[in-house]
């Protein structure tokens, strides 16, 4: 029988008891804006201040979340400072776009994410992880932050590439790291609405990375164009072909298509590497709900050799990576603006408001969750999860602009994690420390150094 302690809670910054002073605000925005917020902020359904950037609204009601995402989506635009920091990087791809631009991407790029191509990926994904597992075998210990990342791109560069990538692809991967350490972060000018005009030190430093990093992809693009006018028969149907493919008037220009493959790199690489990160960390530090899944994980691979079951046939695996994603959600801030000010329930939202939902405070609220800063898998339960509001779990964001690639990341988790954890353990050492940061991703600062040793030795 199973001797279950109490819920392992993880590390996370403590609620604010007092507001901070401007250069203090500025300061923690840059360094790490998930210790800015107070413990009004997980507890009331909304906070409605006037800050250094004008009205701000943190919206954690899931009823005034729906409103927002939703409901009224049509009068909310993408908020200007969450432009300022992603457009740089991203341009016209579908987490930047907007209008008639997003509109024609998300239709054009529908047919990629239908369920027969995700489900045409589970093999790459799982040879992918295979192979990258293999360096776990001598055992010792190892960055897993670091090494999720690694993974995460393998599998991206195979879904999305099938490994046909312009110049050496140690460089691409490295690179990606670069750029979103250098761009993806809140400059202090962003957060006081300065003119676009004026420079950002943060991402000044960036631009090269950003030059050579578009370089590839276009360079990238080309090679694959020319091998579809050459040899169309051989080309492989991955999201690169696919993409190629969703090209056309009515589609996208090949400068929107350079773009997404950019935005799924970040979206799509950065964000599932911190998950799974995230999630084997917590696993280490409950190893009663580690067995659970590593019991789960052996019946499950003993008789089921297709991985486009195993999202659904490994309910605790999944209930425990949604764990993760809500303790430490990949993109912890999801910033709107109304277009025309309105009033909900008596809450009166002005015009260029920022309008936070926050995943981060939502998935951490007091009035929303029962010991909402432990580690419980069995929320995600079968029976329980269905009694979780559709608005008060939100990794995917929610609305016309949830992400489009949910269903990839899901089933690319769940085959990394029934893979691993079938063959490996991941425990924490004396140096497993981390901190959640917020940059464009939720990352534990200081990595997570873990003890990798295989299973039955």
């Amino acid at each position: 029988m199973d001797s279950q302690p109490a819920p392992f809670v993880p590390p996370a910054p403590k609620p604010r008891t007092s507001p901070p002073s401007t250069l203090e605000m500025i300061r923690i925005v840059y360094r790490n804006p998930l210790e800015l917020w107070g413990e009004p902020t997980y507890n009331e359904p909304w906070i409605s201040v006037t800050g250094v950037g004008g009205p701000l609204v943190v919206a954690n009601d899931p009823g005034l979340i729906r409103h927002v995402l939703v409901d009224n989506a049509k009068n909310y635009k993408m908020a200007t400072v969450r432009q300022l920091i992603l457009r740089p990087i991203l341009r016209d791809g579908l987490l930047t776009a907007e209008g008639e631009v997003w509109k024609r991407s998300r239709k054009a790029m529908a047919p990629v994410f239908t369920p027969r191509h995700i489900f045409g990926f589970a093999e790459p994904m799982l040879r992918r992880t295979l192979e990258f597992v293999t360096r776990y075998e001598d055992g010792g210990v190892s960055d897993i932050a670091h090494d999720m990342t690694l993974l995460t791109y393998d599998i991206l560069a195979e879904t999305l590439f099938s490994g046909e990538i312009s110049g050496e692809p140690g460089s691409f991967a490295k690179e990606i790291d670069r750029l979103f350490e250098t761009m993806g972060r809140v400059d202090p000018l962003d957060l006081l609405r300065a003119p676009e005009w004026l420079p950002r030190l943060t991402r000044i430093r960036g631009r090269k990375t950003m030059a050579y990093f578009r370089k590839i992809v276009t360079d990238t693009v080309k090679m694959r164009e020319e091998r579809l006018k050459r040899d169309p028969d051989t080309v492989p149907q991955d999201f690169l072909t696919l993409l190629l493919r969703a090209e056309g008037p009515d589609g996208l220009t090949r400068a929107e298509v350079e773009d997404n493959i950019i935005t799924f790199i970040g979206a799509g690489h950065e964000t599932t590497a911190r998950a799974l990160g995230w999630t084997l960390y917590c696993l280490a530090e409950a190893p009663w709900e580690r067995e659970k899944i590593e019991r789960e994980v052996d019946a499950v691979l003993a008789r089921e050799p297709d991985p486009t079951k195993w999202l659904d046939a490994m309910p605790l695996t999944r209930a425990a990576f949604d764990e993760a994603l809500r303790l430490y959600p990949p993109a912890p801030s999801i910033n709107r603006e109304p277009i025309e000010p309105e009033t909900w329930n008596g809450l009166y939202i002005p015009r260029h408001a920022a309008v936070l939902v926050m995943p981060w405070v939502v998935h951490r609220h007091r009035k929303l969750w029962d010991r909402p800063d432990a580690f419980m898998p069995e929320r995600f339960h079968p029976g329980n999860r269905e009694k979780i509001d559709r608005f008060q779990y939100l990794p995917f964001g929610a609305g016309p602009r949830v992400c489009i690639g949910a269903s990839f990341a899901m089933q690319e988790a769940i085959i990394a994690l029934a893979i691993m954890l079938s063959r490996f353990r991941f425990d924490t050492t004396a140096e497993t420390r981390p901190w959640p940061v917020q940059k464009l991703t939720t990352q534990p600062q200081g990595g997570l150094p873990m003890q990798v040793t295989r299973r039955g030795s």
